[in-house]
C-alpha cells in the first residue's frame, strides 16, 4: 500500500465550496481499481489549508488507473481551480515504523471515506 499526500492550499474563503465540490467528485476517484480510501482534513491554524491523504494499493493505480483515466479530467475541472497555488504531491510507503491503526491528530475532526464505509461524504 501506498499514500498520496498533499497539502492543499485554497483559495481564501473558498473552504466550503471546495469541500461540496470534493463530496461531489469522489465517485470519481472511488471508481478507481486499486483505491483503498481517502481522508481530507481541514487545518485548525489556516482555514484555507487541508491534508490530502489518499491510499492506494500501488502506486501505479493513481498514476495510471487514476490519472490517466477519463475520471481525472472531470476531477481536475471539479477541484483544481480551488488550489492557489497548486499543491506539491508525494508518495509514501510503508515502512517498519508504520502501524495499521488510523492516523489521527488530536484536535482533528476525522474527515474522509473510503470503500466499504457506505456513505461517501467528507465527514465519514
Amino acid at each position: 500500500m501506498i499514500v498520496e499526500a498533499a497539502v492543499l492550499s485554497i483559495k481564501k474563503g473558498e473552504g466550503p465550496a471546495f469541500e461540496t465540490a470534493l463530496r461531489e467528485a469522489l465517485p470519481l476517484i472511488e471508481a478507481t481499481p486499486g483505491f483503498l480510501g481517502i481522508e481530507v482534513r481541514p487545518c485548525i491554524e489556516n482555514a484555507s489549508q487541508y491534508l490530502l491523504l489518499v491510499r492506494w494499493e500501488k502506486l501505479e493505480d493513481h498514476t495510471i488507473g487514476f490519472r490517466q483515466s477519463d475520471r481525472y479530467p472531470k476531477w481536475r475541472a471539479a477541484l483544481h481551480h480551488f488550489y492557489d497555488p497548486f499543491s506539491e504531491r508525494f508518495a509514501l510507503r510503508r515502512t517498519d515504523l508504520s502501524h495499521d491503526t488510523p492516523f489521527v491528530i488530536p484536535g482533528l475532526a476525522m474527515r474522509g471515506a473510503s470503500r466499504g464505509e457506505g456513505n461517501p461524504s467528507l465527514y465519514g
